[in-house]
């Protein structure tokens, strides 16, 4: 039987094929392993089954050489050295598509929350301030009507958008290429970066964090915003750069801020964005639905397994990891079949 570990305890759905398929490894704290601690989790291990928070690179795949797949429970990898595993022979799995309109949801969420200064309302009753009707407290920005910028028109940004035309927004996105079927289907307008930037009321990031969306936003494009525009970031926190948008912030170049994902992650309570007013932060829980962590964690266990038993998973980030396995395979039999 395969030994397999897993990095954090996750949803049954997702621990009970595991356990039945092999010897299960599971880290028993709430909080992350380090580095150590998760080198001898994983060291003598067939598969890991890992976190957002678990940093996969050269140094841990080599103190863990019998590795042959890291299955993350999430869409994006950012946190694993891809090449290196490819270069390992290991299967690299993600789960995408199950949590898009749990994401979706929650970015819209957000953006609501933060236009209608919602927060700042329940800690205005909490706190005893609210003493009568007045026309001028916390006057919020409208959103019908009004222009979303979207940034990355993958999966999520779709989800994004379609909940954008309920509310009757105009819908303008930037992403590598433009999509055409995305165009007729949501009625959303192709825009280049610094003009989205400049007409959006609210903009809002899902695109995969590489070294070409890393600070992404920064001060130069915090600066194109107009001073009401709302940011919104329910993709990865490094995609921003957190002190252009505090200065921001403070300085009133744009009205606010929501943020499921910042940079540090997690943030410290005494980080100036904790304390700012126009910002909402939220502990990275775009996903956090009953129903969608359970489709994550089978999906997450189906790909470790199948990559296991010598079939396709779901998902792979690096399919080639897999054909180089098939043909070895393939040769090994020809070999065979020729003695």
């Amino acid at each position: 039987m395969p030994t397999i570990a897993v990095t954090r305890k996750i949803p049954e759905a997702g621990l009970r094929p595991l356990r039945e398929a092999g010897d299960l490894r599971l880290w028993p704290d709430d909080l992350p392993p380090d580095t150590e601690q998760l080198a001898d989790l994983l060291r003598g291990c067939d598969g890991a089954l890992t976190m957002v928070t678990d940093r996969i690179d050269a140094a841990l795949l080599d103190a863990a050489p019998s590795l042959r797949v890291v299955s993350t429970f999430a869409v994006g990898y950012d946190n694993i050295d891809v090449p290196a595993a490819t270069a390992r022979g290991i299967a690299v799995c993600n789960t995408p598509g199950v949590l898009t309109e749990s994401t979706a949801d929650a970015a819209f969420s957000l953006l609501l929350a933060a236009a209608r200064r919602i927060p700042e309302g329940i800690d205005y009753v909490r706190n005893g301030e609210w003493r009568a009707w007045s026309p001028m407290v916390l006057l919020g920005h409208d959103i019908h009507g009004a222009t979303l910028g979207i940034i990355g028109m993958g999966r999520i940004g779709q989800a994004v958008a379609r909940r954008a035309r309920g509310f009757g927004m105009r819908i303008l996105y930037h992403n590598r290429r433009r999509d055409r079927d995305a165009e007729r289907e949501l009625g959303a307008t192709y825009a280049p970066l610094d003009e989205l930037l400049g007409e959006a009321d609210f903009v809002t990031l899902h695109v995969a964090l590489n070294a070409e969306t890393r600070h992404l936003i920064g001060a130069r494009e915090l600066g194109l915003m107009r001073r009401e525009a709302i940011l919104i970031n329910a993709a990865r926190g490094p995609v921003v750069d957190t002190d252009a948008l505090v200065t921001a912030l403070r300085a009133g170049t744009i009205a606010g801020a929501a943020l499921d994902v910042t940079d540090p992650e997690p943030l410290p309570t005494a980080h100036p964005l904790v304390g700012l007013p126009n910002a909402i932060v939220v502990p990275h829980t775009a996903s956090s639905t009953i129903a969608t962590r359970d489709k994550m964690a089978t999906m997450a266990a189906q790909n470790l397994l199948a990559v296991l038993n010598g079939e396709s998973p779901p998902s792979i980030v690096n399919p080639a990891v897999l054909e180089r396995d098939q043909g070895s395979r393939a040769s090994g039999m020809n070999e065979r079949a020729g003695a």
